[in-house]
């Protein structure tokens, strides 16, 4: 058992709920036991200078530590953002596009925003679920009967680590992060196909065959993610999630 009573291959709560905010075109509140990360998805009429009349969209994101996130106030970002702000970001934006078809939503940008309320541990996997969520919703308010939904495929992330004690261990929470002997990030599709995996030792190297053991984990953890993020969308979005006609 783990100190939040936990077993190894046991998440964390989450409670995921989609319309969070009123204004953006859309958006998902994703709480994963104290981390709370608030997502939006807001849809502009314009698209970056290289990609003007190519009749292609775009996807970026943005990501920030709110100061009363932690338990220590961290001051905002305003003039300049920090390397590890900037490497969430396009982790989240990379996320997103690859389950996004960018020719179908036309000569426009969507812009994730990820808000952390609280953080303990594993902020930037849950603002990729929660992003996700928030990435449907927005896009059924420009998509067309008949013709092709931009998201091709669900995506979520998730932690997962050697604990000092040599178990392989899923979901960690701050503590669980800050001292174990390895840490990994994976970013999967509904498909199981791997987007990104970000996993390194801390103490020291970790084996082939332990990678092997923390991917599977990991899919484990990322088939109930998106189990629940197909109850937060409701029968009607799920169903649009690759559509074509």
């Amino acid at each position: 058992m783990r100190k939040d009573r936990r077993r190894a291959d046991e998440m964390r709560e989450v409670f995921l709920e989609r319309r969070a905010q009123k204004f953006p075109a859309g958006s998902a509140l994703i709480e994963v036991g104290n981390t709370k990360v608030l997502c939006a998805a807001t849809i502009e009429d314009h698209v970056p200078t290289f990609l003007k009349g190519t009749g292609t969209g775009w996807l970026n994101a943005e990501y920030s530590m709110l100061p009363g996130s932690t338990a220590l106030r961290s001051s905002r970002e305003r003039s300049k953002i920090s390397g590890r702000t900037m490497e969430i970001q396009r982790l989240i934006g990379r996320a997103l596009r690859a389950v996004t078809d960018l020719s179908a939503i036309g000569e426009r940008t969507i812009m994730i925003d990820c808000d952390v309320l609280q953080a303990d541990g594993g902020t930037r996997t849950a603002s990729i679920t929660g992003a996700f969520v928030a990435l449907v919703e927005a896009c059924e308010t420009i998509y067309k009967v008949g013709g092709v939904f931009p998201v091709k495929d669900f995506v979520a992330a998730i932690s997962a680590g050697i604990s000092q004690d040599e178990e392989k261990i899923l979901d960690l929470c701050y503590e669980e992060d800050s001292t174990a002997a390895a840490d990994c990030n994976v970013v999967m599709t509904g498909a199981g196909e791997l987007v990104e995996v970000q996993i390194t030792a801390e103490k020291k190297p970790f084996t082939r065959s332990q990678l092997n053991e923390l991917l599977d984990l990991s899919r484990r953890g990322i088939e109930e993610l998106i189990s629940l993020q197909k109850d937060a969308l409701g029968r009607e979005l799920v169903w649009r999630v690759g559509r074509v006609g």
